[in-house]
């Protein structure tokens, strides 16, 4: 169970409807998993109103939600992404409460719990995944006592200072508290939960392991990853290496390229690496167009008026920076708002000499993953943030604090200095991690957690 569906419907140049991938890290980690068993996946279809009828597609089984166009804007835009998604990113942006959107969750939750109740075998595993279905699990545990039941929190989850703003505190720690096995990205986000759990509504715990109406709740961490194997033969296909080259031609063949690739959201620190280049630029480290930066920001909740007026700095970030420092046929930024199939981004992945990964937070960011993983040739070097949850395993990355420009820019440089060897070394070391803690690794493990929790 997730927010949405792993697929789009989308309308063609000649009118007709169809489904296609969603993009997104959810999305791209779950779908392998989902096709090599037999199941379900529920979830909004993303577009307002009534449900499609149930219906395979591409090897799956798909279960539409619907959403009316008001619980899209209270339940999902509003307290999911303007409520609780600023609350777990350490409040990057303030958030908002209303009690309207409050109550939009919980009926929104309420439906999807009574659709897995009807979908869900005797004794069925259900998996819920991520912050917008927080109360699932003990709605679902009231009606189906017999379903061995999963969370996951892709997103971090904050620490008790910060949770206990959140006026419905009570609430979502119940809800979650329905699972057998609570699944964070890391020890930490573990760690706040157990001592909120402990704090706020006065749990007894014992290691990792919570009593809570009677059952054993468990609380563990359990890293994501991608389908590495996949992602290297795709980036290594002649498909993709003949297109990097093309890329690099279209660039103008500069010496150095950075890229960033991050879905449009305040969390992502894309103007954090935007002022360091420009700050690069200015003091003469590097010049355009011989290093250049390409910067892809996939679009995320448009309609959102934070996100529209984000968007419109840092397009004008860019505009500022290539007015400056490009020059006629050789802007020194490649903006590019907009979804990137992922034949594309492999070839994106290895053309780019470093990968700039500066998110402010972010429970894990697989795109750092998919870099390593893309990185067969062992070239490229990758700069990544401390607070991001992929750093814990990514440690030959140039780690960086966001918050200090100074570190981030010191770190682009030593980056785009680094010998050959020397980056070899280290994007070795990286792959021997992707390639042995990959999708497989984490969904088994907590399958298998999960299921020892609740025998």
């Amino acid at each position: 169970m997730a927010n949405r569906l792993p697929v789009d419907q989308v309308t063609g140049p000649d009118g007709r409807t169809r489904w296609q991938r969603s993009p997104g890290g959810l999305v791209t980690a779950l779908e392998p998993f989902m096709r090599q068993r037999s199941g379900a996946w529920l979830g909004w279809s993303g577009a307002p109103g009534p449900a499609p009828a149930q219906f395979d597609h591409d090897g799956l089984h798909l279960v539409p939600i619907p959403l009316s166009v008001e619980e899209i804007d209270r339940y999902y835009e509003g307290f999911a992404n303007a409520s609780l998604w600023p609350l777990y990113h350490d409040v990057v942006q303030p958030p908002e409460f209303h009690r309207s959107w409050w109550d939009s969750y919980v009926q929104v939750n309420e439906r999807f719990a009574a659709a897995a109740a009807a979908a869900a075998a005797g004794g069925a595993t259900v998996w819920v995944h991520d912050y917008q279905l927080q109360l699932v699990p003990q709605m679902l545990r009231q009606a189906r006592p017999d379903l061995r039941i999963g969370f996951f929190l892709h997103i971090p989850f904050p620490p008790m200072e910060l949770f206990m703003q959140l006026p419905w505190r009570r609430q979502i720690m119940t809800g979650l508290l329905g699972a057998d096995l609570v699944g964070f990205q890391r020890p930490m986000g573990a760690q706040n939960f157990l001592q909120i759990a402990r704090r706020l509504l006065g749990l007894r715990a014992t290691g990792s392991v919570l009593q809570h109406e009677g059952r054993s709740v468990h609380a563990s961490a359990f890293p994501i990853s991608i389908d590495t194997r996949a992602f290297d033969e795709l980036a290594s296909s002649a498909e993709v290496v003949q297109r990097a080259a093309q890329i690099r031609r279209e660039l103008g063949e500069p010496d150095k390229v950075i890229l960033g690739v991050d879905r449009l959201d305040y969390t992502k620190g894309i103007g954090v690496r935007l002022r360091a280049f420009r700050e690069l630029l200015e003091d003469g480290s590097i010049s355009a167009p011989q290093t250049v930066l390409v910067q892809v920001a996939t679009p995320s909740r448009e309609r959102i008026e934070h996100y529209v007026t984000m968007r419109e700095d840092i397009e004008r970030t860019v505009g500022n920076i290539n007015g400056d420092y490009g020059g006629i046929g050789g802007p020194a930024v490649h903006y590019l708002h907009q979804f990137m199939p992922r034949e594309e981004l492999a070839a994106l992945y290895r053309a780019a000499d470093v990968m700039a990964v500066t998110p402010y937070r972010d429970g894990m960011n697989l795109v750092a993953k998919e870099y390593v993983a893309a990185r067969g040739d062992l070239g490229g070097t990758l700069v990544l943030s401390e607070f991001a949850g992929a750093a814990a395993e990514l440690r030959q990355a140039f780690l960086v604090n966001p918050h200090d420009i100074v570190g981030v820019k010191t770190a682009l440089r030593e980056a785009l200095e680094l010998p050959p060897g020397a980056a070899a070394r280290r994007m070795r070391a990286m792959r021997r991690t992707v390639r042995r803690y990959d999708l497989e690794y984490w969904a088994e493990s907590f399958f298998t957690a999960l299921g020892e929790r609740a025998a």
